[in-house]
């Protein structure tokens, strides 16, 4: 496959393996080939047997990672933690989905019951095998002293693991206007489309909205932390001294890129049509950027059976893909900012705090009665209150006072990801269309590229619509603001064969501005330059190959560089900091891992966050700038800065390098020429495990993977982050060219395979961090060319 680009070579594997395993549950016999990546391409005779097979194979390759995500979702995390997770189990336990479960699992596809029960049949069906051979389960299992449990349905549409909304947007943006009041709040941040309203309600006490409101939320949303004390195996047990300091270092990093939280977690998709590339067909590409891991959040899988054959990635616990192709298209989605969550603040009775007014009514909250098993200590009693509009999170007994979250993922249909099924099996972009029509969570940008030469977006999502209030900040629950209902999601923007022959999306508003229903969009998006720079090469009137675009997902030229770094023409500074000026105003403001200039522009556009940040922003507002909003007082200074801003913001400018040069001299020494921007003491990629700060320093190393050096940052289409560490980004990729299906390529770091003993587990990490791909066949000669383990699963009996 010539490409022009580096694609990664097979790694190393033993020679081709074949087994044969009898699997009680199955109806016909099934083949699994996995090939020289670690993909496992799944062939079937039935519906039942292909979904019952995806779930055996997850489950073979990723089982602790499943045992985290089944205990999150059911909330019995207390039950191997102890008391510390409690509040994580309460809150898993007051957003858990309790309608009813046919209707939801029918939902995602008109066979969602049988293909749902199918795939948790074959993960139960492996953890059965593991109970008959012990040896098969993952060493953190022995380390933790547990077994895995079973699956349920419930487990698969638990809401816990997805991008579900902003309500702590919402909380902290009350809390801002409060402070200093809602203009200046919409001064220093960047809203729209439109001027949305941020005024709090005159009943809602400012200064009641505690950031402690949102605890038990932000507890079950969270990644679990494991303790040296949760090993049993006291021999790989880390000590407390080294927990301490990984601890500390591990909340450090975050503290330093918290500004950058929203810009970390997006995605990079486009499509182009068949006059814009070398092939003549369309082509898409699709980077999502999430958590950095080891292993890995995304899965690679190809599912072929009676009406299907897709292939692409997804997240273990999921039937079906929710990013790949069939025979027909391609898609890819990144994240569209729906606002789906609401905060309500209700007046409370004071003679009865289960009674909340509503309508001038006292009206009785819901209260269901719950036994969470906890580790060393007799269970937890919970009372889980709801209002008629969600789950009560807080209660402020001194005020008479409650908050509940009103969140549309709730509703039938809130599952993260899942309603991809029905895009899996789609033929045509009407048919992409409609399966979208049931993709409620998250809120994404859905592209296609078919085969037949069409092209499109699709904006998914539930929306709720609001008639009187933008939904940026707290409520009261009195009444006097509801939902309107929810828009049609086939009512949300889309773009079909648009005429530039390409279509782009990088979390950026890409809202029409007559668009008729800005009710139901949300106000907070990222910035745009990762798409300015994608929409700047994909309109340069080139014909792209597969390489041209390989070359895209991995370019590092820096749009905010390229605005910034000009104005220091007319600024003079002094000893290190003018070598620095000098070496930037020569640079083509690429964040290659080799530049040393890369490194120097990084640590300056950080400081000037930090600078216009302490110049603009009142120390009670609590709240960073964005990037955008830097650019903006840097181009146009505004006159808070005092009466001469334009000398001011010069001063600034000078400042913020002289003080970003003391920090890289203080990071990586005096001397500048080994100042190169990715290397293991700046900007790398070092993969964490769950279980990476509670055992021993051998243990932690066989675990856990890199560091290897990185370039580009959170403003770049090659989305690494801004913090030392690569914590999110692109982990998994994918570019198809739909004229030829077997020239699709990817990539997923560091490897498909959640077990430390599989040569898939980080042999991916190495092409990752250089930017390489590896070929993602289709067609089933192509993949028997690079089978590496051939296994036949046969009815038991």
């Amino acid at each position: 496959m010539a490409l022009g680009l580096a694609l990664a070579s097979p790694p190393t594997v033993a020679a081709q393996e074949s087994t044969t395993l009898d699997v009680p549950g199955l109806d016909q016999p099934v083949e699994v080939l996995v090939d020289e990546w670690g993909i496992s391409h799944i062939y079937a005779e039935t519906e039942h047997d292909l979904f019952f097979a995806q779930g055996w194979n997850a489950a073979r390759d990723r089982l602790f990672q499943l045992e985290l995500w089944r205990r999150q979702a059911t909330g019995t995390v207390a039950e191997i933690l102890g008391e510390r997770e409690l509040e994580r189990d309460i809150g898993t336990r007051l957003f858990k989905f309790r309608r009813d479960l046919d209707q939801e699992l029918s939902h995602y596809h008109d066979n969602g019951i049988e293909i749902i029960n199918a795939y948790v049949d074959g993960i139960n069906a492996y953890i059965a095998q593991t109970e008959a051979d012990p040896s098969l389960l993952t060493p953190e299992f022995e380390l933790l002293g547990i077994t895995p449990g079973v699956w349920t349905p419930e487990v698969v549409i638990s809401r816990h693991q997805g991008l579900l909304g902003n309500i702590g947007a919402e909380l902290s943006t009350g809390r801002r206007v409060a402070a200093v009041g809602a203009e200046t709040v919409k001064a220093l941040a960047t809203y729209g489309p439109g001027d949305p309203d941020l005024e709090l309600d005159p009943s809602i006490d400012g200064m009641a909205l505690s950031e402690d409101i949102l605890g038990v939320y932000d507890a079950f949303r969270g990644g679990v932390r494991f303790r040296p004390e949760d090993i049993v195996v006291a021999s790989r047990r880390g000590d407390g001294d080294a927990f301490a300091m990984l601890e500390a270092a591990a909340a450090e990093a975050s503290r330093a890129v918290a500004y950058d939280v929203e810009q970390d977690i997006g995605s990079n998709n486009w499509v182009v049509d068949g006059s814009r590339s070398e092939s003549g067909y369309p082509m898409m590409a699709n980077d999502p950027h999430r958590a950095q891991g080891a292993p890995s959040l995304r899965y690679w899988v190809h599912l072929v059976g009676p009406g299907w054959n897709v292939i692409g990635g997804g997240e273990p616990s999921l039937p079906g893909v929710s990013i790949g192709h069939n025979e027909y298209g391609a898609w890819g989605l990144t994240v569209f900012s729906t606002d789906g969550e609401d905060l309500y603040v209700y007046e409370t009775n004071p003679s009865n705090p289960n009674e909340y007014r509503y309508r001038g009514e006292w009206e009785s909250m819901t209260v269901i009665t719950e036994e969470i098993p906890v580790k060393g200590r007799s269970p937890h009693v919970a009372e889980l209150k709801y209002t008629r509009h969600g789950p009560v999170v807080f209660e402020d007994q001194d005020r008479n006072l409650a908050y509940a979250v009103r969140a549309a993922w709730m509703e039938i249909g809130g599952a993260p990801y899942l309603a991809s099924l029905r895009m899996d099996q789609a033929k045509t972009w009407e048919e992409f269309r409609e399966a979208c029509n049931y993709s409620n969570i998250p809120g994404e940008n859905m592209v296609w590229a078919g085969r037949d030469g069409t092209i499109g977006w699709q904006s998914v999502g539930i929306a709720p619509i609001r008639r009187n209030w933008s939904g940026l900040v707290p409520v009261p629950g009195d009444g006097r603001y509801e939902w309107d209902g929810y828009l049609p999601i086939i009512a949300k923007p889309y773009v079909l064969n648009p005429p530039e022959g390409y279509f782009a999306t990088a979390n950026n508003d890409l809202i029409p501005r007559d668009y008729e229903y800005m009710d139901a969009v949300g106000f907070s998006w990222s910035d745009p330059y990762r798409w300015l720079r994608i929409v700047e090469v994909l309109g340069n009137g080139t014909r792209f190959s597969l390489a041209d675009m390989m070359r895209l997902q991995t370019d590092e030229l820096s749009i905010p560089a390229r605005q910034l770094v000009p104005m220091l023409e007319e600024v003079t500074a002094s000893g290190g900091a003018e070598v620095a000026r000098r070496m930037l105003l020569d640079w083509d403001f690429v964040m290659d891992k080799r530049s040393v200039e890369a490194a120097i522009y990084d640590q300056w556009e950080s400081e000037l966050r930090r600078t216009f940040r302490d110049a603009l922003v009142p120390a009670e507002a609590d709240m960073n700038l964005s990037l955008g909003k830097v650019i903006e007082v840097v181009m146009i200074p505004p006159g808070t800065l005092g009466d001469d801003p334009m000398r001011v913001r010069d001063t600034m400018l000078v400042e913020a390098l002289e003080d970003a040069v003391e920090a890289l001299e203080a990071k990586l020494g005096q001397d500048m020429s080994g100042w190169q921007y990715g290397q293991p003491d700046n900007h790398h990629a070092y993969l964490r495990h769950p279980l990476g700060n509670a055992v021993d320093a051998e243990t932690r190393d066989r675990f856990e993977v890199g560091p290897a050096s990185r370039g580009g940052y959170g403003s770049t289409v090659n989305q690494t982050g801004n913090g030392d560490n690569q914590t999110s980004g692109a982990s998994f990729r994918i570019i198809v060219d739909t004229g030829d299906w077997d020239r699709s390529v990817g990539m997923n770091t560091p490897g498909q395979s959640g077990d430390v003993r599989s040569p898939f587990y980080e042999n991916l990490f190495d092409f990752w961090a250089d930017d390489q791909f590896h070929p993602v066949f289709y067609t089933r000669e192509k993949v028997e060319e690079v089978t590496a383990e051939r296994i036949e699963l046969r009815p038991a009996g």
